[in-house]
């Protein structure tokens, strides 16, 4: 049996796996209470920019993860497609479960389905990801502590999604980004200390690349999208804020003023 490390860095992996998880749900809370609030293609826009955001922010935290993973006796590789696939994963099925609670009639079963479904769908990532890894040997798992990733998996997509719904405040928002960070982080640490691997030592090159051949570029793109997006979310203005500016700037909304007629008698006509 190798032995395994999964961090190689120190604690420099997690730490930043965590807080790109927490980024990524913090974004796509706040996109999803602002979702909530719009109506029509605004709406839709909104929980697109929140499903990309947090399957991002999964995504992201488990390859920054995987960058402190290493296994003695072997080099590590990536199959390059089966990696990108597992980040598509991630995007469709986190979309499908915002989309279920975002437009869900009855929220209670809303909630339960887009819950099931979003973590189904970040297990599935995550070990899409993990059958990514070429190794020069063999790759079994304990089926007690996959069984656990799974239900915690589950459970944390269900607690978001129920936080996306009734979290408001920023302070709300911020509490429950880190909570979800860390039960993101647990499915994959659980997920990781159900690995077993068998070395078979052997000369032969490896196929796929090496993560800091690809892993790490595109955890950096994605990484920089979500602080991009972030900034773009925190500085545009919400519903009421928009509708609040709007209204400063009719004069005959804003009430008497000081020195301007009460507004009891006619007003002229307005013309075009």
């Amino acid at each position: 049996m190798g032995h395994l490390d999964h961090a190689t860095f120190g604690w420099l992996t997690p730490v930043l796996s965590y807080a790109m998880a927490c980024i990524g749900a913090a974004l796509g809370l706040r996109c999803t209470v602002r979702a909530l609030g719009a109506t029509g293609r605004s709406r839709r826009n909104w929980l697109i920019t929140a499903a990309s955001a947090i399957g991002t922010g999964i995504w992201t935290m488990h390859f920054v993860a995987m960058l402190g993973f290493g296994v003695s006796g072997t080099d590590i590789r990536y199959d390059v497609p089966l990696t990108v696939l597992s980040l598509l994963v991630a995007m469709v099925v986190v979309c499908a479960g915002v989309f279920a609670v975002g437009y869900g009639r009855d929220r209670t079963r809303a909630l339960l389905l887009g819950g099931l479904t979003t973590g189904l769908g970040v297990a599935s990532m995550h070990y899409l990801g993990m059958a990514a890894v070429r190794l020069h040997g063999d790759i079994t798992y304990d089926p007690t502590r996959v069984g656990l990733s799974v239900l915690i998996a589950v459970v944390a997509a269900t607690v978001a999604l129920w936080a996306a719904l009734h979290t408001r405040s920023p302070v709300a928002v911020t509490v429950a980004s880190l909570v979800l960070g860390a039960a993101v982080s647990s499915m994959h640490y659980t997920g990781m200390f159900a690995v077993r691997v068998r070395v078979t030592p052997s000369g032969t090159a490896l196929p796929g690349a090496t993560a800091m051949q690809f892993i790490f570029p595109l955890a950096v793109g994605l990484g920089s999208y979500l602080f991009l997006t972030s900034a773009f979310v925190a500085l545009s203005p919400a519903t009421g804020e928009r509708e609040a500016s709007v209204s400063a700037l009719r004069p005959d909304e804003r009430g008497p003023q000081p020195g301007e007629p009460s507004g009891t008698g006619p007003r002229p006509a307005r013309t075009a």
